[in-house]
């Protein structure tokens, strides 16, 4: 928002910064400031205040990722495809105790990743997911689903399965069919202790008595 801020500003004096990291955009916005007294009254506590923040979102980012490479459940399931720091925490944080699920399918209802069922004597409908539970942690499994979609390039099993799903059902149910099958996966690998498979056999999913 502070970016857009400060270019939406200088673009009214005529100054157009253009693209650029994060670094180059800081030292165009002194550039500006050195060159006009007048535009480094509006930019300099603006640039503050966003230099300020990029350094305390850097701080977060390194207290995150030692957070989950110490813990040895976020280990496992960034052993996933498309699973990183963020999903890890953030499932972790929204199951608490896995052993309080008899079976890993319960962990998708209790996330919201199952559909809305109406019935009656007449009619037995689906609907949309139900978005119940943590919206945060269904948040992360859709982007974590989305991650294996469009940036994974190593061939697995799960990459392959929510593909084939595509023609059928279109690319974004085939994407809630993937964060559902994730919010599965990796309850099964936290209570068995066993990474991702690429391919052949993974955890398997089914009651923790069977663990």
């Amino acid at each position: 928002m502070l970016n857009n801020q400060m270019r939406g500003l200088l673009k009214v004096f005529g100054v157009k910064l253009g693209s650029g990291v994060a670094g180059s955009f800081a030292r165009r916005i002194m550039e500006v400031a050195d060159a006009d007294e007048h535009l480094a009254q509006i930019t300099r506590p603006l640039l503050t205040a966003w230099q300020t923040l990029h350094e305390q979102i850097a701080v977060l980012d390194r207290t995150l990722r030692t957070t989950a490479r110490g813990h040895p459940a976020c280990r496992l399931m960034m052993s996933v495809p498309g699973v990183g720091v963020l999903v890890a925490l953030s499932y972790l944080s929204a199951i608490g105790d896995p052993t309080r699920f008899a079976s890993s399918r319960r962990v998708a209802a209790h996330l919201g990743l199952v559909p809305r069922r109406w019935q009656s004597g007449e009619m037995d409908r689906q609907g949309r997911i139900s978005r119940c539970g943590d919206g945060l942690a269904r948040t992360m499994l859709f982007e974590a689903a989305n991650v294996i979609f469009t940036r994974v390039r190593a061939p697995s099993d799960l990459k392959a399965w929510g593909e084939a799903l595509v023609p059928r059902i279109g690319k974004k149910k085939a994407r809630v069919a993937v964060a559902r099958k994730l919010a599965v996966l990796l309850h099964r690998i936290w209570v068995t202790g066993r990474a991702f498979q690429a391919s052949g056999v993974e955890p398997e999913i089914g009651s923790l008595a069977a663990a």
